[in-house]
């Protein structure tokens, strides 16, 4: 009898799933929002506190680690191997940013931002392909609604071109992997209240105005939250969901098309 992607009767349903960047924001919530179906996570970030703040489910695994360590791809995927049993799912979500036109960027900040948001998501989802093969697994890359199509992010151009080059690889990966079994969404958050402008090092003031600036921009007419877009992470990632391959959906309010 042929069976349908969504019946999960001959198989373990639980997930094995690797988040990065998972101890804050979208990442926290999206780690949490796994647990929370009954699957095995395995987070990874730079601060072992905020890790192991997430990790308040006796299912989500912790692994404090830079994305810029040569041995990082490395390290995760065997980590994954061992704690959980495999990738079946790779949530390439750590980022960094830096508000600040380009003269104003030194070469640490330049390098560190297309090392976090490029370099990593390529290296990481290379190094795990025989685990998401073996799964027949996905990848879900977070972009930024900000980065679609012909739109500029002023202050932001360094973030925003490594957002256009992760959905580039959201294409261009389906297209390759697809006849592996793998597949490869991307999901582009608009403007999620997740501290990010206060962790790059804008007071926590000039943050909230920020947002308060651009709520009435937002066709929703309101700021989104992490919860919000971890439903559409673990949605994309669902069997379900899996005639999806190559997409890139924008959750930001409309933001994205006005």
């Amino acid at each position: 009898m042929t069976q349908h992607p969504t019946d999960h009767t001959t198989r373990d349903s639980r997930r094995n799933v690797v988040v990065t960047g998972g101890g804050t924001g979208i990442g926290r919530a999206t780690a949490r929002a796994f647990a929370a179906r009954g699957d095995r996570v395995l987070i990874v970030g730079r601060s072992k506190s905020t890790l192991d703040e997430t990790a308040d489910h006796p299912d989500i695994h912790t692994l404090p680690l830079s994305l810029l360590d040569p041995r990082a791809p490395q390290l995760i995927v065997e980590t994954a191997r061992r704690t959980l049993g495999g990738i079946d799912v790779l949530v390439n979500n750590a980022a960094r940013s830096g508000f600040r036109e380009i003269g104003e960027l030194d070469e640490q900040d330049i390098r560190e931002q297309v090392g976090t948001n490029l370099l990593a998501p390529i290296l990481l989802t290379r190094s795990a392909l025989p685990e998401l093969e073996a799964a027949r697994g996905v990848v879900v890359n977070i972009g930024s609604a900000g980065a679609l199509g012909v739109r500029a992010m002023p202050g932001s151009s360094v973030y925003a071109a490594t957002k256009a080059g992760l959905d580039s690889l959201t294409r261009t990966w389906a297209m390759e992997l697809g006849p592996r079994g793998i597949r490869v969404v991307g999901l582009a958050p608009g403007l999620i209240d997740t501290g990010v402008g206060v962790r790059a090092g804008m007071p926590q003031e000039t943050y909230d105005a920020f947002l308060a600036g651009m709520r009435p921009k937002v066709p929703a007419g309101r700021i989104g939250t992490p919860e919000e877009i971890a439903w559409w992470i673990t949605t994309l990632a669902s069997p379900e969901a899996g005639y999806a391959n190559g997409a890139i959906i924008a959750v930001d309010g409309g933001l994205s098309v006005t």
